[in-house]
């Protein structure tokens, strides 16, 4: 074999594929033109940002006077996050039992416990904040159910996949011995799935802590009311302690779902 022989090429398409190729390509070069910040504009922001004046300038040194009430602040949006991904986990087992092919009990049901994953999964949480804040009012009650909506959606589609890539070797023998659909499920589907449903909470659990922070914007508790409140006020440098506090507990998170998985998987 010569050594051009071994190069690896692009496989030759046909005219159909071409077209779908240029398609793509100018659905993304006529969106970057449509939405894209102009060259001039981005330069001047870029210049009044690193002004002596600008707001780099104002957020440093950060501000530490009130960096006790950030922390508790910090501990309700962790609180937050820990709740509503728990509750969402739990919520979306069910939902995706009833949306795998070879578990849910009906087509009907089936199609139906899909459309309300998607549901979830295609509303953002912040629009799902502001429907709880009219339901249950201002507070971190709000944010909590955002999140485990949220969650249900993210956890329900990723645990219906698991398990139909599952192993089908164990489910049908115990079926073929009369096992009930429960004991199926417990006995040979959720064992095979463990590591997949593991690696998906840890992730759900890191999206939470990281998307809690935003719905405090819109008033569903946690350090984003705080973070909003500084901007509104021109308070830079406390803005950028609140940032720094944020950034050093999603590391601490992120370490720490690494440790737990490197452990169990």
């Amino acid at each position: 074999m010569t050594a051009a022989s071994a190069l690896p090429r692009f496989r030759h398409r046909s005219l159909p594929e071409y077209a779908g190729l240029l398609i793509v390509a100018a659905l993304v070069l006529s969106s970057i033109a449509a939405t894209a910040p102009q060259v001039d504009a981005l330069g001047r922001g870029l210049t009044r940002l690193v002004a002596p004046s600008g707001l780099l300038a104002q957020m440093f040194p950060p501000d530490l006077t009130r960096i006790d009430r950030i922390a508790l602040k910090l501990l309700e949006t962790l609180q937050m996050a820990i709740a509503g991904a728990a509750l969402g986990l739990i919520f979306a087992v069910p939902f995706a039992i009833l949306a795998t092919d070879r578990l849910s009990p009906h087509p009907a049901i089936r199609i139906a416990a899909r459309g309300i994953i998607a549901l979830f999964r295609t509303i953002p949480d912040l629009v799902w904040a502001i429907f709880f804040i009219i339901m249950v009012g201002l507070g971190p009650a709000a944010g909590v159910l955002a999140i485990m909506v949220d969650k249900i959606g993210f956890a329900g589609r990723f645990f219906a996949e698991a398990m139909e890539e599952a192993d089908t070797g164990p489910q049908d023998a115990l079926r073929a011995i009369g096992a009930s659909r429960m004991g199926i499920i417990f006995s040979a589907v959720f064992p095979a799935c463990l590591p997949s449903f593991t690696a998906t909470s840890l992730f759900a659990l890191e999206k939470a802590v990281r998307g809690s922070a935003a719905l405090g914007l819109v008033g569903a508790g946690g350090i984003g009311v705080d973070l909003k409140v500084a901007f509104d006020l021109f308070n830079y440098d406390e803005a950028l302690t609140i940032i720094l506090m944020l950034l050093g507990l999603v590391l601490i998170v992120e370490q720490g779902s690494n440790w737990i998985r490197s452990k169990l998987m």
